[in-house]
């Protein structure tokens, strides 16, 4: 794993703009409901995920807080 994805899930409205982004397939709209009535979105396979920040970068609502792993510099 070198990215982790964070999600605030009572504040996505689920417009999925994340999950069309991501590159490779971390994402999806969970079969839950938040608060707000919508189907949040949730990390479905954490293990791919690179870092990239294009999820979070298309989002409208700054939903999402990618966390990437630095390299030690020698």
């Amino acid at each position: 794993m070198r990215g982790q994805v964070l999600v605030n899930e009572e504040r996505c409205k689920a417009c999925s703009l994340c999950v069309t982004a991501c590159p490779h397939e971390v994402l999806r709209l969970s079969k839950s409901i938040n608060s707000r009535g919508y189907h949040p979105v949730e990390v479905y396979q954490p293990e791919k995920c690179t870092g990239c920040t294009l999820c979070g970068v298309i989002c409208p609502d700054l939903v999402l807080t990618i966390k990437r792993e630095i390299p030690e510099r020698k």
